[in-house]
């Protein structure tokens, strides 16, 4: 350590010294700044100021040392070998090449170390080859120990020196060139203090050497021109840093274009922010400058996120509020380098929307309550916990009884303020962890968390029935529905969230047949009927296709001469494994599934064709269900099959029941209007049954009245049923309608009716339904006779 000492206050000229530490700043300084601006260029400018950088970095250490050697006094005549000088200056050049070479572009922080220490080597190899150049009059010894510590301490400061000049934080890159001028340093003065020079006139300086007052122009001239360099390298500095305050700017200018939060950052720190991110952190403008990003999204590591990739974060505003954010980091070329640039989206809005939508998805949109999906999944985690030994629960199907006739008479405005009104009282029945849902239309489902029994479901079922059952006043009007309700526990009628929901509607199915506004549990009984409902309705479609249907006719006979002035005709099944099927078994369930339609159709055309070839004085009456007088080509439909079969209008009458008439008495009128202009008769069938408003009579286009056979059974011999009978048909004459009796089955029947004025009789007593063949064969026995 004293040698060392000594070696820098008394055998140095200290003048020399501070110019060559001079030498070294002002070489370090210029080599960086060009190798910033070679940085920042491209293409062959980049190259160019590259290699400029090398040479320039070789002259700086080569100049240093050389000015070091020019101060040191030896005590004795001195001089330089020209060739290891001169190998020295392209060993320091090319060294610095290469170990900067190697450290160019590079990551990983143990390649940038290696790459240190190759350019340490180099430096080392220029300072010794400088060393052995020096000549002096005697002998030169070394010490070896001094020599070896100074080289691994400059070692290690020239591999650190460039590991830190790779690394993104800025104050980290600053320590570079301090280290690189320590590691000169330490490595030329721990070169010089391990030699000693011995004086000895025996070996004087060889011929060649060159003296360092000749020496010392060449080292002014490459210290002048690294000067030179510097200066170029402070303006490049200057204007790089001007043009990287133009990009920050217009960059800050772009952001604040932005809707989403924009901030530049400097590793861990915020350069700057645009206005929506000042916003959305509830911050003054210009105050996030500076602040580190762990202080405003903490617990993201910003570093470590990938590119372009995006996290969910929370952002803590001013007020200390987290706000859901989501992160995009991106590197973005700015100024001497690359910037990170964060993009952070407010995320309240469209967690507000997920949650709305979410709302949607699982709610009903007229009631409130959940619908299908909801009710399907709350099912589904019930069931699972069920079948791991839970509890058991109830799931109860429900709709409303008469609801189609208040959605059809008052509308379905009203229509949906009674649902709103019924969801409410279903919610008011129910026990605190129970859930009612709204299926669609008027179905209703309950799940019953965990009843005590079946007794339980029952009286939930009849509080149900009950509350339901009150009127409804809605709009200053009186609203009376009912509700049945069908029920199925689990695990005892079913587990899964299908089988429950089907058992549960087989119930309603039950409890609906039984009379409505009652209650039913499921009976496995009841899946073999729904099983039989489902085969006929497979096996009444394939009748429609295959035609396996067949009309049979009733006459009517004139009541006064008895002769066949009409007759109905009735569509007859013959399925061919279970024979002939009654229209009650069928008509049902093909005005249920739609099959009405195409099956009437047949009917009409059928009729039609075959009464085209009778006597002209016989006419065809066809039935019309109510799901068929709805279809507005009913008119044209008939048109089309009286245009078909060539039979004349006046020879078809259409019978309808008084149901037809309440569910839009505008269209019905319409629709009857139209047949009576086209020629056909219009006949109520089954009068006195429904509700038998005059005003229909007075009101639509009716030809005939049928009376109904429940009032027919008990004649002549009820009082009651006589005069009803005396009191429809004198109403019938008196408004010019023809009056027909049916249901008559004996003598005395045909006789009263006969004799109270009736015009037409029909029933068992004249003839049961025939096939058309028999009825022809019926037509003419009874005209022959």
């Amino acid at each position: 350590m004293r040698s060392v000492y000594t070696c820098l206050t008394e055998a140095h000229d200290h003048r020399l010294i501070l110019l060559a530490a001079g030498i070294c700043i002002v070489g370090v300084y210029g080599s960086f700044s060009v190798a910033a601006h070679a940085a920042r260029s491209e293409g062959r400018a980049a190259w160019i100021w590259g290699a400029a950088s090398v040479v320039a970095s070789g002259c700086t250490a080569w100049a240093t040392h050389m000015v070091a050697l020019l101060a040191f006094r030896p005590g004795m005549d001195a001089g330089f070998e020209p060739t290891l000088t001169a190998l020295s200056l392209l060993v320091a050049v090319g060294g610095i090449g290469i170990s900067i070479g190697l450290a160019i572009g590079q990551r990983d922080r143990i390649r940038r170390f290696a790459a240190g220490l190759a350019l340490g080597a180099s430096v080392a190899a220029l300072h010794y080859l400088g060393e052995a150049s020096y000549l002096v009059t005697g002998s030169v010894t070394w010490d070896p120990v001094l020599v070896a510590v100074s080289l691994a301490v400059s070692l290690l400061l020239f591999g650190t020196a460039l590991l830190v000049a790779g690394e993104r934080r800025r104050p980290w890159r600053r320590a570079a060139a301090p280290l690189l001028l320590a590691g000169i340093a330490i490595l030329h003065v721990g070169g010089m203090a391990a030699m000693t020079l011995v004086f000895d006139p025996e070996r004087p300086l060889p011929p060649q050497a060159v003296a360092p007052e000749a020496i010392g122009p060449v080292v002014a001239g490459v210290s002048l021109a690294l000067l030179t360099l510097a200066m170029v390298g402070l303006r490049l500095t200057l204007s790089a840093r001007a043009q990287a305050r133009r990009d920050q700017e217009r960059l800050r200018e772009l952001a604040n274009l932005a809707v989403e939060g924009l901030a530049v950052c400097d590793g861990e720190m915020i350069k700057t922010a645009n206005r929506s991110l000042e916003r959305l952190s509830g911050l003054a403008a210009g105050a996030l400058d500076g602040r580190r990003l762990s202080d405003l999204l903490p617990g993201l590591a910003v570093t470590a996120l990938p590119e372009r990739e995006e996290r969910e974060a929370e952002l803590v505003g001013a007020d200390g509020q987290r706000v859901p954010v989501r992160v995009v980091r991106s590197e973005v070329p700015l100024g001497s380098g690359l910037q990170t640039v964060l993009a952070i989206r407010d995320q309240r809005e469209r967690l507000r929307t997920e949650s709305r939508m979410r709302i949607l998805a699982y709610s009903d949109a007229l009631t409130g309550l959940p619908n299908r999906a909801r009710f399907h999944d709350l099912l589904a985690g019930h069931a699972e916990a069920c079948g791991a030994g839970n509890r058991a629960f109830a799931v109860l199907a429900l709709d409303l009884d008469r609801f189609k006739l208040v959605n059809d008479t008052l509308g379905h405005g009203l229509g949906d303020v009674l649902l709103r009104k019924t969801a409410r009282r279903l919610t008011a029945a129910l026990g605190p962890r129970d859930v009612v849902a709204r299926l669609g239309g008027d179905e209703f489902a309950v799940l019953q968390v965990a009843p005590t029994g079946p007794e339980a479901v029952q009286a939930l079922a009849t509080r149900i029935i009950e509350l339901v059952g009150r009127p409804f006043l809605i709009e200053g009007q009186l609203v009376n529905v009912g509700a049945s309700v069908g029920a199925a526990l689990a695990p005892a009628d079913g587990l899964t969230p299908g089988d429950l929901l089907r058992n549960a509607d087989l119930a309603l199915y039950k409890a609906k047949a039984d009379g409505k506004g009652a209650f039913r549990r499921f009976d496995p009984a009841l899946e073999s009927r729904v099983q039989a409902r489902r085969s006929l309705e497979a096996d009444l479609r394939r009748a429609i296709v295959l035609q396996e249907f067949e009309l049979h006719y009733q006459p009517l006979v004139d009541a006064r001469s008895g002769r066949i002035t009409a007759a109905e005709a009735l569509v007859r099944w013959r399925h061919p494994e279970r024979g002939l099927i009654s229209p009650a078994d069928f008509i049902p369930l093909a005005e249920e599934t739609g099959l009405i339609g195409p099956l009437g159709q047949w009917v009409l055309r059928t009729a039609c064709a075959q009464a085209a070839r009778w006597p002209a004085r016989i006419r065809v009456a066809v039935n019309l269900s109510p799901v068929q007088f709805r279809d507005l080509r009913l008119a044209e439909t008939v048109k089309a099959a009286l245009a078909a079969s060539g039979l004349a209008a006046d020879r078809l009458e259409l019978e309808i029941t008084e149901g037809v008439l309440l569910a839009d008495e505008e269209r019905t009128l319409a629709t009857l209007t139209r047949l009576r202009a086209a020629g056909v008769g219009i006949s109520m069938d089954d009068f006195g049954t429904g509700y038998s408003s005059l005003s229909y009579l007075r009101r639509f286009p009716f030809d005939k009245i049928k009376v109904d056979q429940s009032f027919v059974r008990q004649l002549p011999g009820d009082a009651e049923s006589a005069t009803i009978v005396r009191a429809i048909i004198t109403l019938g004459t008196c408004l010019g309608m023809t009056i027909t009796v049916e249901g008559v089955e004996t003598a005395e029947q045909f006789a009263f009716t006969a004799a109270s004025g009736c015009d037409q009789v029909q029933g068992y007593h004249v003839s049961r339904p025939l096939p058309v063949a028999e009825f022809l064969s019926f037509v003419d026995a009874h005209e022959a006779a």
